[in-house]
């Protein structure tokens, strides 16, 4: 009778991951549905260590799982703990300075998958030969939502930006995305951040008054794309805007690397094993951590190996490719470290389409039409 453990090979590999989940302080979302739940990126990543697993037992090799949560000052220090456990392969969720930080003090004998920061610097000037990244980065985000648009034929666009610095690289993301691909931005706007409370603060009554005329007399244009990573406006222009026009971006039609509302590719059987193992729907950071897990879980099946540098080289590699429930097999940029992928585009009810869209094309897959290409990033990291 066959059990666990029987088809050992004599190099079975023990696979230690730690996954660094770095807080931050945060007002409390605009809808309590946005919640962030207790154990976000730490249910994927048990999902996906839980995946490994069932694969691992047949080759005689064991993954375990460790979970860390700190605040920016205590990061560095609880990545060397979780490294210094033998936690060589650690999965990140942070903003881009922290996962830098981090990164730089693992150094070599550490594997970094980025599970969160969209920062396009970080695949750019600022990549490190060590930091991976399973989070799409805004100039994929953008693009997916840009083709999209662009294939609807809404070309003019009204840019409304907020006025936080990652909402600002959001802008210059959009705008990067216009000039891409043709679309024209007519008008931009900034939306003012003023602090305080946004539940509280940005009452309907309040809400129905300030919007319509904060879009009053905008350029003509065919949609709303605003670029509100703060979480400050962009719930409130659908059905607000002075002009009745679709809503892009940060709200309305939004670019997300998953979400509940994927169904298609085995995406529901996924979800059900997600939702049986934490009791509430999938969040992004989930899956990022759940395929950086399955990353780490293929890669070391392929290569019979844990070493960091090994597996960075397999991921690397033409050889590999994994199923992420997204319709096509996943690979990374050799160039900069980023995992090529589909973007849903969803209004949060139901997956709307998926970029890239039909006729973007690109010499080495449609993928590449999102984001940062070979010839644009100025990641240096991963020359030979």
């Amino acid at each position: 009778m066959a059990v666990a453990g029987m088809f050992s090979p004599a190099g079975a590999v023990e696979v230690k991951v730690g996954i660094l989940r770095i807080d931050y302080p945060v007002l409390a979302p605009v809808s309590r549905y946005d919640r962030t739940p207790d154990d976000l990126g730490f249910a994927g990543g048990q999902l996906g260590n839980e995946d490994n697993q069932t694969t691992g037992s047949f080759l005689g090799n064991d993954y375990s799982l460790e979970t860390l949560a700190v605040t920016p000052d205590d990061a560095v220090a609880a990545a060397r703990e979780l490294i210094g456990k033998g936690n060589r392969l650690l999965v990140v969720l942070g903003n881009g300075e922290d996962i830098l930080r981090v990164a730089d003090a693992a150094g070599e004998e550490a594997l970094v998958f980025n599970a969160s920061a969209p920062d396009d610097v970080l695949r750019d000037s600022e990549c490190r030969s060590n930091l991976i990244h399973v989070a799409p980065s805004r100039a994929m985000l953008a693009d997916a939502v840009a083709q999209f648009l662009v294939w609807k034929k809404w070309n003019r666009w009204f840019l409304i930006e907020g006025s936080n610095p990652d909402d600002q690289k959001l802008g210059e993301a959009y705008r990067r995305s216009a000039a891409k691909f043709g679309a024209k931005i007519v008008e931009e706007r900034v939306f003012e951040d003023t602090g305080g409370s946004r539940r509280t603060d940005s009452g309907m009554v309040l809400v129905q008054r300030q919007i319509p005329v904060f879009t009053q007399d905008a350029a003509e244009h065919d949609v709303i794309v605003a670029a509100d990573e703060s979480d400050v406006f962009a719930l409130y222009l659908p059905f607000h805007s002075w002009e009745p026009r679709p809503v892009a971006g940060s709200a309305g039609l939004r670019p997300v690397n998953f979400d509940p509302t994927s169904e298609a590719w085995g995406a529901t059987q996924f979800q059900r094993r997600f939702e049986k193992l934490t009791g509430r729907y999938i969040h992004p950071e989930d899956y990022n951590a759940w395929l950086a897990s399955r990353v780490i879980g293929e890669a070391v099946t392929r290569t019979s190996s844990a070493e960091p540098q090994s597996l960075k080289e397999y991921v690397l590699s033409d050889e590999f490719e994994l199923a992420a429930f997204k319709g096509q097999k996943v690979t990374f940029r050799p160039w900069n470290g980023q995992l090529r992928q589909p973007v849903l585009l969803t209004d949060s009810k139901i997956t709307v389409s998926v970029s890239p869209q039909e006729g973007f094309l690109h010499q080495r897959s449609p993928l590449d039409t999102m984001g940062l290409d070979e010839p644009e990033s100025a990641c240096t990291a991963f020359d030979n």
